[in-house]
Order: structure tokens, then C-alpha cells, then sequence
């Protein structure tokens, strides 16, 4: 069993209360990609935008997952965020080539750019594109409400796709919904940009973020609109990226595996493996 013609994952590959709920009981730390690999074939590297792994770690990262599955690691928030990609080649050029080592099982390196990074700055993006390897493949996230509807819209999805980039959809409506119910959505809330949803294909794999609300059962519209939209696009040849957030992240493999059962009544997406840390309970109703 396998998830086929997308790559479908979570913010991370890895939490303590996972193990149980995702992971097998008494997974150790370090087995903890492995065993998330053996689900999803790919998950965003959110730490990365905070620190650089060491060689050593990037190598052991390589062996723990196969061949098919996607890292799609942030650039580093000093390149993004201190000097807003300007001056800041070296740097980035840097970081691609430590990440490198894992050769295909690398997906898009994401460039998210903080919510001041607005239409003046755009040239500085396109030259920052040009400049960048181009053996690997790149995702813009982008947070300033006028980059979400409007000419400068439209002259970023040009400049993308002119670069052979793929714009990153931020999809947080199910977030803002409504007030907050708990903590977790109330922090969530103050971190993640409430803007118009804009969705446009500028390169070959579209990459969709779909932060939820905390209760599943209420994003059942907002992920039936996904279902169909990303059925599309596999059929048309696309391969799209698509991970599931939540308010409290336990909840994203749920929801991920949720997602995937809606989009499988919609067109072949594979079968999603039987979770780690329901395989025993599975092996035992096969005894029955």
C-alpha cells in the first residue's frame, strides 16, 4: 500500500504524542521519520527555517526514508526574514548545498517570506530566483494581502512562473472561521495570516498548505473543495504537494488521512498504509 500521483504529508515527521496515536508505542526518537515514511511520502522541514542540520544529521535523514519520499525544507529565516533575500545568495546557495546529499528525495525548497515582503520587493525576488540553482525546484509562500489579489497578483504569478516556480497556497480559512475555541486556535490564529485564497499553478507541482479548524467534522466543505480541485490536477499530470495542518498538530495525520480517503472517491491517489501504531490491532482482527 501506498499514497500515489501526490505528495501528501505533515508539518513535521514527528511528535512525542504521536507515539501510540501514529507511531508505534515505544518509538524511540530517532525512528521517528522512519516510521512517519512509512505512511506519508513526504512532510514539510519547518526547522530548517530556524537552523541548518549538520552533515551528519542530513545523511542519517537520506537512509531513514525510501527513495519516493519528499523533503520540502523552508529556506533559513535569516535569508527569508533578516535580509529579505537580499544579499543573501551565498547564504542560500549554502544551505541548498547541505540539503543536497539527499538528492531526489528532495521536493521544493520553500521560500516563505514574512507579511512586510510586499510589491515594491518583487524584483528582489525575481533576481533572487534567477540566481538560484536551477537543478532544484522552488515554492514562494507569500503573506502581504496585496500579493493575494490584483495587479501585483498577477505580476508575481508571471514572475513565477517565468522562473519555473510553484506558488504556495496558503489555505487558511477553515482556521479563521470562527473564534477561537481553545488555546491552541487562539495562538494559531495569531501566528497564521487570515488572506483571500489565491490559487494558481506557475510550475509543475503545486504545493497547497490547508491550515484546518481544530474540530475535523468542520472542514468537511473546505477539504471537499480541495478533493475536487486536486483530483483535477492529477488528471491533468500535475503532482501536487498538499499537507494538513491543525491548531494542535496532533490532529494532522488525521486530518491527512482523512483527506486522502475524500480525494480517493474522486480519482486513483494510492491507498493509505495502515499506521504503524495500528498494525498490531490490524494483525490481530486477521487472527479472527
Amino acid at each position: 500500500m501506498a499514497i500515489e500521483r501526490l505528495w501528501l504529508g505533515c508539518p513535521v515527521w514527528g511528535r512525542k504524542d504521536w507515539v501510540g496515536e501514529l507511531l508505534r508505542p515505544g518509538t524511540p526518537q530517532g525512528q521517528y521519520l522512519s516510521e512517519y515514511a512509512t505512511v506519508f511520502n513526504a512532510v514539510e522541514g519547518n526547522t530548517t527555517f530556524y537552523a541548518t542540520p549538520t552533515p551528519e544529521i542530513v545523511a542519517r535523514w537520506r537512509e531513514q526514508v525510501p527513495s519516493t519520499f519528499r523533503f520540502c525544507f523552508k529556506l533559513p529565516k535569516t535569508v527569508t526574514h533578516d535580509r529579505q533575500l537580499v544579499n543573501a545568495r551565498r547564504e542560500a546557495e549554502g544551505f541548498i548545498a547541505r540539503m543536497a546529499p539527499l538528492g531526489e528525495r528532495l521536493g521544493p525548497f520553500m521560500i516563505q517570506l514574512p507579511p512586510h515582503f510586499g510589491p515594491r520587493q518583487l524584483p528582489v525576488l525575481e533576481d533572487f530566483l534567477v540566481a538560484l540553482p536551477g537543478e532544484h525546484a522552488y515554492a514562494v509562500e507569500v503573506r502581504h494581502p496585496d500579493l493575494h489579489g490584483g495587479p501585483a497578483c498577477e505580476e508575481l504569478d508571471a514572475v513565477l512562473r517565468e522562473q519555473g516556480a510553484d506558488r504556495v497556497v496558503l489555505d487558511t480559512r477553515g482556521l479563521h472561521a470562527r473564534a477561537p475555541i481553545d488555546p491552541h486556535h487562539a495562538a494559531s490564529q495569531a501566528k497564521k495570516p487570515k488572506l483571500p485564497l489565491h490559487v494558481a499553478v506557475t510550475g509543475g507541482q503545486p504545493l497547497v498548505r490547508f491550515i484546518g479548524d481544530p474540530e475535523e467534522g468542520a472542514n468537511e466543505g473546505l477539504l471537499w473543495g480541495w478533493a475536487k480541485r486536486i483530483a483535477a490536477w492529477v488528471d491533468e499530470g500535475l503532482r501536487p504537494y498538499v499537507f494538513m495542518h491543525c491548531p494542535n498538530d496532533f490532529f494532522a495525520p488525521r486530518l491527512a488521512r482523512h483527506f486522502h480517503a475524500m480525494l480517493s472517491e474522486r480519482t486513483a491517489a494510492g491507498e493509505m498504509p495502515t499506521w504503524p501504531a495500528e498494525q498490531d490491532q490490524v494483525k490481530q482482527m486477521d487472527l479472527f
